[in-house]
C-alpha cells in the first residue's frame, strides 16, 4: 500500500513541472505599457522606444547595436495582460538604464527576442506567458537621437 501511495505522490510531483512550463506566446501593444510605465514614473521619459518599423524623427547616431534584455515575472494568478506589462516594464527600465549609461537617449530598432529568435512587429511585442512564469526578452540598439 505504502508504494502504491509512493508511486502515486511520485507521478503527480513529476506534473508539477508542466504546468510551469506550457506557454502561450502573445502580443500585445507595446506604446500601451511604455505610457502606462512613463505615467507611473517606473521609466523617467529621458530615453525613448522604437520598435524596428517605427524610427524617431532626426539624425540617428547608435552608440551600441547590439543591446539583450530577458526579463521574467511571476504569472500565477494573473492575466496575460498584467504578468506580460510587467515583464516589458522590467526590460524597458533595463534598457534605460543601458541607454543613460552609454550616453544613449533612445533605444531603435528593438524587436522581440525570446530564445535568441527574432520577431519583428512595428506595434505589438511578443510575451510568452505560461501558468507560473511570464517572459518578455528584446534586442535592440542604443542611440543618440539629435
Amino acid at each position: 500500500m505504502k508504494a502504491k501511495v509512493l508511486a502515486l505522490t511520485l507521478l503527480a510531483l513529476s506534473a508539477v513541472p508542466a504546468i510551469g512550463m506550457a506557454e502561450d506566446v502573445v502580443y500585445l501593444s507595446f506604446q500601451d505599457t511604455v505610457a502606462a510605465a512613463t505615467a507611473s514614473g517606473k521609466l523617467d521619459g529621458s530615453v525613448k522606444f522604437y520598435l524596428e518599423g517605427n524610427q524617431p524623427a532626426g539624425k540617428v547616431d547608435v552608440v551600441n547595436n547590439n543591446v539583450v534584455t530577458n526579463k521574467k515575472t511571476n504569472a500565477f494568478g494573473k492575466s496575460s495582460q498584467e504578468s506580460c506589462s510587467w515583464a516589458l516594464q522590467s526590460a524597458l527600465i533595463t534598457l534605460q538604464d543601458a541607454a543613460k549609461q552609454a550616453g544613449a537617449n533612445a533605444v531603435v530598432d528593438i524587436q522581440s527576442y525570446y530564445k535568441k529568435q527574432v520577431h519583428s512587429d512595428p506595434k505589438n511585442y511578443e510575451c510568452h506567458k505560461g501558468a507560473l512564469m511570464s517572459g518578455v526578452a528584446l534586442k535592440g540598439k542604443l542611440a543618440k537621437v539629435h
